[in-house]
């Protein structure tokens, strides 16, 4: 595997940063909330909507890019963070990045976070927000015939369980574009050794965030929506999965795009072997993942617009 990109290195010095539950969910929070973050791109339009969620209101927002018209894509996007941190302002900027990247109007969703509300309160919040959007795209200039979803990490988790909903209930989805997700949940793969103390994401860690999220549930007997790879998986939409080299769940990702390309599912793969868990949010700083990130979106773009 090739070594850390030498430019994200010297960020990864100059900010250091481990997600971690060492400290209790609170403080896991507020760490990531106080990262530096580059500015969302200011043409991209953003409106906050509270939609009916399983347990009250459910906070989304709809992001519209420049030059948008009527009977735009639309992508449903699940920001990561363990199950436990991560919201709607912490991944401003990456949503803006798929709108701008897809050429797509983009809806996040803020979703129930573990260990305050364990599995399956973020995938049902995550499955209510793909059907509002589908039954509303209309109303906010979008085509709900052209709708896709995307996740990294545990977003990717809960993007992949949210598009097998969607087969099984006869919605028709276009495309998933999953971002280092977590999804087989085998960690006898090599990168869980080989990563163990990986920058960023460490095995342990990994360990710390399932159980805050499902240590209530008997993963012998885990339904999919929590382990999508152990579903059937023929006639799930067509995916990309981009994966780092220095990443526990590197081969998580790569996996399951194994799992989809023998069930029949058209998939894209992609291992950028000098990145590190979380690298779309370099994206704009870090020329290696830009080119990284925007090979992921050219995917999504791709699949809603041809």
């Amino acid at each position: 595997m090739a070594a850390i990109d030498d430019i994200l290195q010297k960020v990864l010095d100059a900010v250091p940063f481990e997600l971690s539950l060492e400290d209790g969910p609170e403080a896991a929070r507020a760490s990531f909330r106080n990262l530096p973050r580059r500015p969302g791109n200011p043409d991209v339009r953003a409106e906050d909507v509270a939609i009916d969620g399983p347990a009250g209101d459910l906070s989304l927002r709809i992001y519209t890019p420049p030059g948008a018209g009527t009977g735009s894509p639309v992508v449903l996007f699940v920001h990561g963070g363990g199950f436990v941190v991560g919201d709607l302002d912490t991944y401003d900027s990456v949503a803006r990045d798929h709108a701008v990247g897809a050429d797509a109007v983009v809806v996040a969703v803020d979703y129930r976070l573990a260990p305050e509300h364990p599995f399956p309160a973020a995938p049902d919040d995550v499955w209510a927000a793909l059907q509002w959007v589908a039954a509303n795209a209309s109303s906010f200039g979008a085509d709900s015939g052209r709708l896709a979803v995307a996740g990294d990490s545990a977003g990717g988790n809960l993007a992949a369980g949210a598009a097998l909903r969607a087969r099984d209930a006869g919605l028709a989805l276009a495309f998933q574009l999953l971002w280092y997700p977590s999804v087989v949940w085998d960690t006898s793969l090599p990168s869980f050794t080989e990563n163990a103390h990986a920058p960023i994401l460490t095995t342990a860690a990994v360990a710390a965030f399932s159980s805050a999220y499902a240590r209530h549930v008997d993963l012998a007997e885990a339904p999919a929506i929590l382990i999508p790879g152990r579903a059937e998986l023929a006639g799930v939409a067509p995916a990309f999965v981009a994966v780092a080299g220095h990443d526990p769940l590197r081969d998580d990702g790569v996996r399951y795009a194994e799992l989809l390309a023998a069930a029949g599912v058209p998939v894209g793969v992609e291992v950028a072997s000098d990145m590190v868990h979380g690298f779309i949010a370099y994206n704009g700083v870090v020329p290696a993942a830009t080119a990284a990130t925007g090979r992921g979106l050219a995917a999504l773009r791709a699949s809603l617009h041809d």
